[in-house]
């Protein structure tokens, strides 16, 4: 049974639609109401307020601890600046991801480490030779985030930090209407925004803050399903959808390798030894088989297959999360499969992420997706895109 997050009491209250999902355990609202286009467009013209307290969240201290962390981290946690936010990958020893996050580097000797899965077991396993405490906050400490264009506005009305200087993935100490908090300028929407960290004893009155400075700004509470669809628009991937935690894998198939994601830019490799560093340097020179790629439907075949049966198109609510099988141009061959996808309102196409076979990776190749209508299976076009899909310019000021 999932229990309440420290921000029950509000986001319950909020929950027209009663839709609501687990999430590490947790209550999480799903959508806060139907149809929740309302929540889509605050998020990409205004601003939202994610509730994302069910994070594993992870406090890494003593002596050791930046070199501990470099041990697991295929990053050189090293290089991380005090006061700066890195986003992380770690493998197993043959160099198949275990998960994703990210890690704050707080001070010399303390780091705040973010995750999608519990880690506490694959941290500690490391810790034999470092001056280092692992500790497990994730109960501690709640979190939300506000994204949008005008999150920056908000936060202002709130706040004695100085978000004009706060960089992108940044990490800052603050007041907010009297309360500690501490500040990333980071998310899982690829818009501007922020995520703050306090106390779960905090997060009510938190809440309240926000959504008073808010309401000027046309702030909207965002559950989920809406979170998914900007997250795909972003090109940002999901543990368990775009890859999975190699120690759950039953076959080599359904591993992973940071380079496959596109994620070679988070491997450093000439450094000290880590976890599956001879590996990741075996597949950085072979080059890796599969690639990450966004797909953009042809919108023309989709309607053709849906008249056939005298329909309009009909357009998925939110985002899809099975695997479909991708061809290649003439759709004899299968050379990889989407993992996830969604109809984006803003950008008003059919838009998918995929594994595909490498050769096939390039941008504007031009490949066949299995679309089904009416229960027959059909193929439509799909274009690889150039990732991400949404960038938008206020995102980087």
């Amino acid at each position: 049974m999932p229990i309440p997050t420290p921000f029950h009491d509000r986001t319950e209250a909020l929950c027209t639609s009663y839709k609501w999902a687990d999430w590490a355990g947790y209550c999480a609202v799903s959508s806060y109401n139907l149809p929740n286009e309302g929540e889509y467009y605050s998020l990409r013209h205004a601003a939202g307020i994610i509730d994302i307290s069910p994070l594993f969240k992870y406090e890494v201290s003593g002596p050791d601890a930046v070199a501990f962390m470099s041990r697991i981290m295929s990053k050189n946690v090293e290089d991380i600046p005090i006061g700066r936010a890195g986003y992380c990958c770690w493998c197993d020893d043959f160099g198949k991801i275990i998960d994703d996050g990210t890690v704050f580097r707080l001070d010399t000797d303390r780091l705040r480490v973010h995750t999608a899965e519990p880690m506490l077991a694959w941290f500690v396993q490391f810790r034999r030779g470092f001056d280092v405490i692992v500790e497990d906050i994730s109960a501690a400490i709640a979190a939300v985030a506000v994204q949008g264009p005008t999150s920056r506005e908000i936060l202002k009305q709130v706040t004695d930090a100085d978000l004009d200087a706060l960089a992108y993935y940044g990490v800052t100490t603050a007041q907010v209407d009297n309360l500690s908090v501490l500040i990333s300028r980071t998310g899982y929407t690829g818009d501007l925004g922020y995520e703050l960290w306090v106390q779960n004893t905090n997060a009510l009155p938190l809440w309240d803050a926000l959504m008073s400075a808010g309401k000027p700004y046309l702030l909207q509470p965002i559950g989920l399903d809406v979170l998914d669809i900007a997250r795909i628009e972003a090109g940002l991937i999901l543990n368990g959808v775009e890859f999975h935690n190699a120690a759950h894998c039953l076959i080599e198939s359904q591993k992973s390798t940071p380079y496959e994601l596109g994620l070679g830019w988070t491997v450093d490799l000439d450094r000290e030894p880590f976890c599956g560093q001879r590996a990741l340097k075996t597949d950085q020179v072979a080059g890796p088989q599969l690639a990450l790629v966004g797909l953009e439907l042809d919108w023309d075949e989709q309607e053709a297959l849906y008249a056939k049966h005298g329909l309009p198109v009909q357009v998925h609510p939110g985002a899809w999360r099975s695997g479909v099988p991708v061809y290649d141009s003439s759709g004899n061959r299968q050379i990889g499969k989407a993992t996830s996808g969604a109809w984006s309102p803003l950008i008003k196409k059919n838009l998918a992420l995929a594994s595909v076979e490498t050769p096939y990776a390039r941008t504007g190749t031009t490949l066949k997706i299995e679309y089904t209508v009416e229960y027959r299976r059909k193929t439509v076009t799909a274009v690889v895109a150039t990732l991400p899909f949404y960038n938008p310019e206020h995102k980087r000021r």
